[in-house]
Parts: C-alpha cells; structure tokens; sequence
C-alpha cells in the first residue's frame, strides 16, 4: 500500500523541483535591457563597451551596445530607434550634434530614460543628467602640455573630429583659453609660412593656423590627411605643435610626422587613451595625452539606468568627472581650479587601458 501512495508523491515532488530554475533564476529575456550608443567606433569606445559590459553583470542587466560605422547623427539615431522598438529601460548616447539632434532626443527621452556620455545634449531635451568631463577644463589641460611643449611660443594646428559637437567646441575653445593673453586672445595674424602668407590668430605667442581646429569627419575619413597635408604648409617652421583632440586625432598626427620624418621636431599633444598614443608617450614621440576614462563612461551609464529602471533615481550624475594628464614620466597630482587631477604615467596607464580591452577580449 505504501509503494502504490509514494509513487504520485514523488512525481510531483520531481515536477516542483523541475520548476525551480525558472521560477526562481531570472533568465535572459525577463532582464533589464539597457542600450548604449556611441558616436562612431574607435578603441575609445571598445573600453566604453567593457566598462558597460562589466556594469550588466553587477547590476544584472542585459547590455545592448552599439558603435555607429561613422560619425554622423544619421547612422546613429536608428540604432537609438531600434533599441526603443527592443523595449529597452534606458539609453545612454554620445550625441554628435546637439543642435540638428534635439528633436529626436527630446521625443525619445519622453519615452525611455535618457543619459548623455562623451558629449552632452542640451538638458532640456529631458537627459537625466550627463556622464563625462568637463570639456572645456579638459582642454585648458591640453593647452598646458602645449606650453610645456613650445615654452617660448610658436606655431599650432588642432585637428578634431566635429566642430559641431559639444565637446568637440568646449575642448577647443578650451585650449585657447590658456594659451591666450590680455593682449593676444584670437588676434588675427599673418604670418609667412614655407614661403607663402598665411592667416591665422595669435593666442598668447602661440600663432594658429588658420585661426581655427581643422575638422575632419570621424575616424573613417582619413584623418591622417589633414596633418599631412600641414606639415606641407609649415614646411622649415622651427617651433611647431599639432594638437589631436579626437582619440584617432593623435595617431594619424604621429603618421603623418613619422612619414615626414619629423619626430621630434614637430611636438604633438593629444586626447583620449588610444593605446598609439600611449605607446608613442612612452616612446618620447608624444608629449601628453588627456585622458577621460570611457571604462567609466560605459560602467556609469549601466548603472545609473539599471536604477532608474527599478525605480532609484539616487545614482544620477551630479557633476563632472575627472579628467587625467598622461606623460611619460607623470607627475604630482595638481588642484586646478577646483578639481583634483591625476598625472600618471604612460606606461603605468597603458597596463590599466590592456586590462580593460582583454576583458571584452580585445
């Protein structure tokens, strides 16, 4: 008799027990989806993703990551619309053009939570708040490097991707901030340059070519070009400095001199922790570097939206995050108007930077 009673006991005990995983492990297709967009590819943003990738498995979020082929808001707002149509809880973006971009962010950030990282939006498009440095410091930090570069004054070329773009304007216009003086602040001037006149403003002694950044499209187009093609037009120049305030800007500075042979006669200055860059520092081909940490970008944003999608608003941004000075030999940390700056190694940063590519395997 007992036999014949055990026996239903048991198949049901089995079938409980077959719905435990379901029941009491979440699986994928019930988890959090938070979408994160990029303004192009670069290794710049691989370190976003491992960053982001990292925050999904400590806040238990799936991590839709997307790097537009180009730097163009047209590539980039379908995969914005695509992840809406996914049924994502958040979207972090780095908004190529805030201006000609607003509509669409203002539409999407009513209907799903919005952060902006890298490259801000105006806050009143609804943007929960914004995750990155401030650019326009970033780029009085690069000024500084430059004046360590060519102490006693000269010639200057910036490059960068988008003169458009929020950071791609602060970083710029930062740079000039501390180069300029009372007396010389966008003067403009003529100088003679491989025997030809050439217009341009002076910044404090520092005389740029063509009184403004070059703009260059994006890391698809190129960009190796637009330095090459100045090194043409300072041929002879004694004192010369090629600034790159993209993180591909840097590398094809240092192709370009490289291929001209002027290592060391040209100095370079950069931005972001492109691993180029950072070998080429070590190397004494590049003075400096700024650097934004996207580790960090990516792992914030993750978390943010992660708790705001569970009802926890207390994790939002409220101020700008550190930016670092990279240098061969690095340096004492600094104060600087308010801010506590970091001046690591080259080297010393390069380890942090591999770390974070092996971990999405790159």
């Amino acid at each position: 008799m007992h036999h014949f009673h055990r026996v239903p006991v048991i198949v049901c005990l089995a079938a409980v027990l077959a719905c435990l995983p379901a029941c009491g492990k979440k699986t994928d297709a019930a988890k959090i989806k938070i979408g994160v967009v990029t303004n192009c590819t670069d290794p710049f943003w691989d370190l976003c993703e491992a960053g982001a990738k990292k925050a999904g498995k400590d806040f238990d979020v799936e991590v839709l990551f997307r790097q537009p082929e180009a730097l163009d808001a047209a590539k980039q707002m379908p995969i914005v619309e695509a992840f809406v149509e996914q049924g994502v809880k958040g979207i972090a973006i780095s908004v190529i053009n805030p201006k000609g971009q607003k509509k669409d962010l203002t539409r999407i950030a009513a209907e799903v939570p919005l952060v902006t990282m890298d490259n801000d939006a105006d806050a009143d498009t609804g943007r929960l708040c914004y995750i990155g440095v401030d650019n326009r410091e970033a780029g009085r930090a690069v000024g500084s490097l430059v004046k360590k570069a060519l102490p006693n004054g000269g010639t200057i070329a910036m490059f960068i991707g988008s003169d458009v773009s929020a950071n791609g304007t602060a970083r710029t216009q930062g740079v000039l901030d501390e180069l300029a003086t009372a007396e010389a602040n966008g003067t403009p001037a003529k100088r003679t340059l491989n025997k030809k006149e050439v217009s341009g403003k002076m910044y404090g002694k520092y005389f740029l070519v063509d009184g403004e950044a070059k703009t260059d499209g994006g890391p698809e187009k190129n960009p190796q070009q637009h330095p090459d093609a100045m090194i043409g037009r300072l041929a002879g120049e004694p004192d010369v400095c090629m600034i790159g305030l993209y993180a591909y800007n840097p590398p094809a500075i240092l192709s370009a001199v490289k291929a001209n042979s002027l290592v060391g006669k040209v100095k370079i200055v950069g931005f972001d922790e492109n691993p180029v860059t950072l070998k080429a520092i070590t190397a004494g081909e590049i003075e400096g570097t700024v650097v934004q940490d996207p580790y960090n970008y990516g792992y914030k944003a993750v978390e943010v939206l992660a708790a705001v999608a569970r009802g926890d608003k207390s994790k939002l941004v409220t101020k700008s995050s550190p930016y670092q000075v990279v240098t061969k030999d690095g340096g004492e940390n600094q104060t600087i108007r308010g801010l506590d700056i970091k001046y690591p190694k080259a080297s010393d940063y390069e380890a942090t930077v591999k770390a974070q590519f092996a971990s999405v395997g790159k």
